[in-house]
């Protein structure tokens, strides 16, 4: 069996991502980490009572992390994915932004990568083989105004993907990243009708992606076949950049 862990088991992006190895490999077994919502991650395990399970995961916090992948470890022996998919964004101009929401948001999407990949490394290697895939955006190669604090943070995701890859790369473990334009989700729900139009004239293909475009990538860095590939940054975007 292949345990995955999806960070962000709750959004529309990590139910997206689980549900496409549920889907295309029957021998996962999919954990999804979550914090206090939790009804749409509900409902998936319901659909796979036996390969589908939630776990606590506050993962700004080291303590929960090295408690969620122990207990994975105890339930399945070993620990082969993980989907760093947790984030946030609170977009402010720089000049307005308050101290705690430039803290929040680099905590959300840069800490708790770097807690993820620390939790899981000492595993992956004594297993000699691992897949880290770390979801960053479209952002961290454009950045819109608003978003220093979120552009930044996803730029480090990068920087942190192509460190840590060379660092185990004789462990077994690759280290990828992949950057979601617009996707179809409740984050892009927040946009009103006339934000959405003028986003997809800026898009080659007029039109947002789709959680299952981004998982089936996720998913192929996930397998074998990508055993090749490490420290890449692969944009999903239709086109934008």
């Amino acid at each position: 069996m292949r345990s995955v862990l999806v960070t962000g088991g709750n959004g529309g992006l990590g139910l997206g991502i689980a549900r496409y190895f549920l889907g295309h490999d029957s021998e996962a077994r999919v954990w999804l980490g979550v914090r206090a919502n939790r009804e749409q991650a509900e409902r998936l395990s319901a659909e796979f009572p036996a390969r589908c399970r939630l776990i606590d995961l506050e993962v700004t916090d080291p303590g929960a992390w090295k408690s969620a992948v122990g207990r994975i470890l105890e339930a399945d022996g070993r620990l082969d994915v993980l989907v760093n998919n947790a984030g946030m964004h609170r977009d402010c101009l720089l000049a307005a932004m308050p101290d705690e929401i430039w803290h929040k948001v680099i905590a959300a999407n840069l800490d708790a990568v770097f807690h993820g990949c620390r939790a899981v490394i000492t595993p992956m290697m004594h297993q000699r083989f691992g897949r880290i895939i770390n979801i960053a955006s479209l952002s961290a190669v454009l950045p819109p105004i608003g978003q220093t604090n979120y552009a930044a943070a996803k730029a480090g995701v990068l920087a942190l993907g192509q460190t840590l890859a060379k660092e185990v790369a004789r462990s077994g473990i690759t280290v990828n990243s992949v950057m979601p334009g617009f996707i179809e989700t409740d984050a892009l729900s927040e946009m009103d009708d006339e934000a959405k139009k003028s986003a997809r004239r800026n898009i080659p293909m007029r039109r947002f992606g789709t959680p299952d475009e981004v998982a089936a990538a996720v998913y192929f860095l996930a397998s074998g076949e990508a055993s090749y590939v490490t420290g890449a940054a692969l944009k999903i975007d239709g086109g934008i950049f």
